[in-house]
């Protein structure tokens, strides 16, 4: 597997990381109460096999328990794995998440501390803001992560899910090396605003979460009955009504091309998606869904086969919104 190079300060990552989230239990997302941690930590350990060891968690799955099963799971080998996680939805002192956004300076360093605690580590590779807090200027919340590289106890910084002019601001205080932004073939809204050509050229990498639609392009959601009550997709108008067989029309349509070149559908999202040099987080807590992820590396899609999938979606097609109301609003664009 080839590696990527995430901005210009020094990280390199391979061009596929694995994310973490649904290895553990996480308030307000039923789908992902049945996970089996036993399997997820062995995914953890066979993704090191495979040379996927970039993994992606945030303080607030669980909240914690995410990144427990993390340190637990790289336990003798912490120097082998390349860890990211997140901060910026506010944990309170009894381990409860508020959801409210919270990027002050004092906050940061609270956050960190209790970080580094559960991934049982003395450093996090990349540590992103999940989100802006729009009470706090960037600049103090950067100024606060910046002090944190210079103790060690951070190497790199990220942002997600924010705009151009967030990201020119933020870079201007300390160097950001890497964007976390959802980003697929049914979501290329980054694409729409500019931001991706802005990462360019400030030479920031771009790291796309929900590189599957959330499930939709992996093939397997065949119809509404397919998602199970309480699963949170539910609620995003994705999954929704007349938009829900829009979007099943288009995977059987993307399935067609996969079937011709004797790969999954899954796979042909993602070989897109790398096609572009960027490195997808697609999440999974089963080695064999890991093993198929990484075995996408080596596909190889040709300029013909890229135009037919950016003409099956093409940019700015509507595939439904991504979150519900509320999640949208916590998204800077």
């Amino acid at each position: 597997m080839k590696n990527v190079k995430l901005g210009s300060q020094g990280l390199v990552v391979p061009q596929v990381g694995l994310g973490c989230m649904g290895m553990t239990q996480f308030a307000g997302h039923d789908v992902y109460k049945s996970a089996d941690q036993e399997e997820a930590i062995l995914t953890i350990h066979r993704a090191l096999e495979l040379g996927g060891n970039f993994l992606d968690t945030a303080d607030q799955y669980g909240p914690g328990d995410n990144e427990r099963l993390i340190g637990k799971a790289v336990q003798g080998k912490r120097d082998q794995y390349i860890i990211a996680t997140k901060f910026g939805y506010e944990i309170d002192d009894k381990g409860e998440l508020t959801w409210k956004k919270n990027a002050t300076p004092e906050y940061v360093r609270k956050a960190v501390e209790r970080s580094l605690k559960n991934l049982n580590t003395d450093y996090i590779d990349l540590y992103y803001l999940h989100r802006l807090d729009p009470n706090v200027p960037i600049e103090d919340t950067i100024g606060a992560m910046a002090e944190l590289v210079q103790e060690g106890k951070v190497k790199y910084l990220g942002l997600s899910e924010v705009g151009v002019n967030t990201i020119n601001r933020a870079h201007s205080i300390h160097p950001i090396s890497a964007l976390q932004t959802e980003y697929s073939l049914f979501e290329r809204t980054v694409e729409e605003a500019g931001i991706l050509k802005a990462l360019e050229e400030m030479e920031i990498g771009f790291v796309p979460y929900s590189p599957l639609g959330r499930g939709f392009i992996s093939g397997d959601i065949k119809s509404p009955s397919d998602l199970k009550e309480g699963d949170w997709r539910l609620n995003i108008p994705r999954f929704q009504g007349e938009q829900f067989q829009k979007n099943l029309d288009l995977v059987k349509e993307i399935g067609i091309l996969a079937n011709e070149k004797q790969v999954t559908t899954a796979q042909l999202a993602l070989a897109w998606v790398f096609s572009k040099g960027y490195v997808p987080i697609p999440g999974t807590a089963k080695r064999k869904h890991l093993e198929k992820n990484i075995e996408a590396t080596d596909i190889t899609l040709s300029t013909e086969d890229i135009e037919r999938l950016e003409s099956i979606v093409p940019l700015g097609l509507d595939t439904g919104a991504r979150y519900d109301a509320h999640g949208m609003e916590s998204i800077d664009q």
